[in-house]
């Protein structure tokens, strides 16, 4: 069995060019929509990207369901903020 891949305790699972950081069996999850690419070398590297903490509940409609967003330059700046926002998040009762 493949293990998941994690950062600060936290899964990470990829789809094309959305980040999903957290578990959705957890009240929040963290989107990270890579928004633009630049070439370094052969590699597409995340030059801006989307990042919102959204609530998992499926019955509230998907527009309703983001808590706050914001935009970040590059994928380290972008999980930094996600780290601080799903642990602050999943602390609040």
């Amino acid at each position: 069995m493949a293990k998941t891949l994690e950062y600060k305790g936290h899964p990470l699972q990829r789809k094309d060019s959305i980040i999903y950081y957290g578990s959705f069996s957890d009240k929040y999850i963290i989107m990270l929509q890579v928004m633009d690419t630049k070439k370094v070398n052969d590699l597409d590297v995340a030059t801006k990207v989307s990042v919102q903490l959204q609530l998992t509940d499926a019955t509230i409609k998907s527009r309703d369901r983001i808590v706050k967003k914001t935009e970040k330059d590059g994928l380290y700046a972008a999980i930094d903020v996600a780290a601080v926002w799903l642990d602050r998040a999943l602390a609040t009762p």
